[in-house]
Order: structure tokens, then C-alpha cells, then sequence
């Protein structure tokens, strides 16, 4: 069974290394102070979209993301590890998307791109760890969804098998295509990079990357698969007012780097002294019961 796949993916601070500037005036995160990787969950993610496109000769696996120009690199990644394509969402009335907005965008490009059978996502993204725009996603195409996912076992009949974890076990489900699958950090690793593939596609940019004057310049011309797609709001017919901060309920009040000092951490043997000592005083702070 052909099956057209898409992985949402994302660029996302690295949270190891948060400084002073990692906040805007405006409340937001400021992106480009801080080092960009590939959300590792949505690695995990991109693996499960290749198994299928590995067992299902003829699929096609595309990587939507959304982000400034230098965004483009997720999907140069997902390219080096055998995605097919990839579509680059990037506009200002983008910008400062919380996750209502940001799956309102997902949600209109995946409306654009048309007739996918599967779309994988990674449970959540370490810049805000809610698990909400797999979901939220799901909601707005009205699509089925398995969310904590493990493994997409196979897709047969129509129908995708799915082994997911839950609170006290493993199980494993069926749903009807199209479904929505989020994927757990527990599930495998994202293959390596192909080397035959970085090189074929490591000129791969959206046109807001280039700068005009690389000395491979020409090769967009003779190679057009290194244009990648790139869309605006109007591209992907969105209103502007459920885009970015417009559309963005949620505000971030601040981002700190807490690092635990010596005097606050305590070492406890596994008497039943010290073990009644600590329940007293989480109790007393109020963190559990």
C-alpha cells in the first residue's frame, strides 16, 4: 500500500544552554541567541515514518516544519536520512505561535498538501514539554489519533497498528486511516545520515535562505529538487488572526536556566528515619499529598 506521510518536526532551542538574552521584550523566546537542534522526539518520529515508507514500497515521507528561513535545516536532516521533500512554513505572522496557533498553521499546510494517509509527530518539544499540537492537530482536521506511541507496527487493510505506552503497560491499537500518531522518546532512534544523500542534498535551501551569491548558485536551476517549499500565511490560505501572537492565548512570562546548587541537595541513607523525615517534609511543603 503507497502511503503519503507527513512528520511534523521542529527547531527548537537547545534548553542545555539557556542565557540572559533567551527571553524578547516582547515575552517570547528568543531563538536566535540560542544554539537550534532538531526536536528529539520528532527524530523519533521521522524513524517510524521511514520504517513505513520501507515496508511499503512506492510511499513518500515529507517533513512539515515551522520557523524562521534557518529552519530549513530540519528538513535538509529529514532529506539526509531519506525523506522525500519537506515544506518550510516561515512568515513574520508566524512568529510567537503558542500551540493553538501554531497548529492552526500545521493544520491549513497539511490542508494544502492533501490526501495524507499518515501523519507522525514527536509527543512534545523540550522548548515547552505540553504535548498539545499533535493533538490540537488532530482536533482541527478531524483526524483519528494515537498519541504515546512506541512502535507504528504495520498498515494494512486500511488500517494502522499501533503499540503504545500507557500508565502500567504496553498496548496495542488499531485505527482507521487517516490517523494522527505522536511518538514517545522511548521509541527507536532516528537513523544515521546516508552520505550518498548529504551529498545530493546538502545545497537543498528555501529561497529566504539563500543569499544570492553562492558559487553554486546555478545548480538551482539544473537541480530543482534543491528548492525546497517554502510557504507563507497566503500560501496556506490562513487567516493572520489565528496566526503568531494574534493568535497566541498563551504568554511566556520569563525562561530561567536553574542550576541546583550543593546546599540545596541532601543526601539520604534508606533507613526508615530518614525516609519518614523526607515525607514530612514534602508534606509539609506541599509538593505531594
Amino acid at each position: 500500500m503507497k502511503l503519503r506521510i507527513v512528520v511534523l518536526a521542529k527547531q527548537v532551542p537547545d534548553t542545555r544552554n539557556v542565557g540572559k538574552d533567551a527571553m524578547t521584550a516582547e515575552g517570547t523566546v528568543n531563538r536566535a541567541a540560542l544554539p537550534a537542534i532538531f526536536n528529539p522526539e520528532d527524530l523519533n518520529a521521522l524513524e517510524q515514518a521511514l520504517r513505513l515508507k520501507d515496508q511499503n514500497p512506492g510511499s513518500t515521507v515529507g517533513v512539515l516544519t515551522m520557523g524562521p528561513p534557518r529552519a530549513g535545516e530540519i528538513i535538509r536532516q529529514g532529506l539526509y536520512r531519506g525523506a522525500d521533500t519537506g515544506w518550510l512554513l516561515t512568515d513574520r505572522k508566524f512568529a510567537g505561535a503558542d500551540t493553538l496557533a501554531t497548529s492552526y498553521a500545521l493544520a491549513t499546510a497539511i490542508k494544502k498538501i492533501g490526501n495524507v494517509d499518515i501523519i507522525v509527530g514527536g509527543r512534545q518539544a523540550i522548548d515547552g514539554d505540553t504535548a498539545q499540537v499533535g493533538p490540537q492537530v488532530a482536533q482541527k482536521l478531524g483526524l483519528n489519533q494515537v498519541t504515546y506511541a512506541e512502535e507504528i507496527v504495520k498498515i494494512e487493510d486500511g488500517q494502522a497498528t499501533i503499540r503504545r505506552h500507557i500508565d502500567g503497560g504496553v498496548e496495542t491499537v488499531v485505527a482507521p486511516l487517516p490517523v494522527l500518531v505522536t511518538v514517545n522518546g522511548t521509541a527507536a532512534p532516528a537513523r544515521p545520515c546516508n552520505a550518498k544523500l548529504v551529498m545530493k542534498y546538502k545545497y537543498a535551501t528555501c529561497p529566504m535562505e539563500r543569499k544570492g551569491d553562492e558559487p553554486w548558485a546555478n545548480l538551482y536551476e539544473e537541480r530543482p529538487y534543491l528548492t525546497l517549499n517554502q510557504w507563507s500565511v497566503a500560501d496556506v490560505d490562513g487567516d493572520e488572526v489565528q496566526c503568531g501572537l494574534s493568535g497566541s492565548p498563551t504568554k511566556v512570562k520569563s525562561v530561567q536556566n536553574i542550576v541546583f546548587q550543593a546546599k540545596e541537595s541532601k543526601t539520604l541513607s534508606g533507613s526508615d528515619a530518614d525516609v519518614e523525615s523526607l515525607m514530612k517534609e514534602l508534606l509539609a511543603e506541599k509538593i505531594i499529598g
